[in-house]
């Protein structure tokens, strides 16, 4: 059987909440902070290199910028504690807590197209499951907790 922490780190999808960029509790938020302090006021030596170096990268590091506070200033709890911040339309959340269900591979009508996903995530999503249902939810989560979501 799968612990709490487990269960806390997947949502209900399957998909690893813990690994995303939007989780307030995640590595991208944490190395994106890092790397913001490590960064520094680098803005004015981007503009310089770009000159300097003759290396036009540097141009984009105000978009670059902009990214990197976005991922440090997402706050995602968790598909378990509140509705999932990146896909508007997800449903799965509200359904497992109606099924009361801890995954969707655990609820009678699985695989159904309720989830509100687009055709990739939806298929994601059912293969996520079926393995979870074949190995166990433990050894799922064993296997993808050092690999990146994305």
């Amino acid at each position: 059987m799968y612990t709490e922490t487990i269960k806390n780190k997947l949502g209900p999808c399957g998909l690893s909440c813990g690994k995303c960029f939007a989780f307030k509790d995640g590595e991208i938020k944490k190395h994106s902070l890092e790397l913001k302090k490590h960064l520094g006021n680098f803005d004015i030596y981007a503009q310089r290199f770009s000159e300097l170096l003759d290396e036009p990268s540097f141009k984009n590091y105000p978009a670059f910028k902009d990214m990197l506070n976005y991922f440090t200033s997402v706050e995602c709890k968790g598909c378990r504690k509140e509705s999932c911040k990146l896909f508007k339309n997800c449903k799965v959340r509200e359904c497992h807590q109606e099924k009361q269900v801890d995954f969707c591979f655990q609820c009678a009508e699985f695989p159904c197209q309720q989830t509100g996903f687009d055709e990739h995530l939806h298929k994601r999503s059912i293969a996520i499951n079926l393995k979870m249902k074949e190995i166990g939810v433990e050894n799922y989560y064993n296997e993808i907790k050092q690999l990146p979501r994305y």
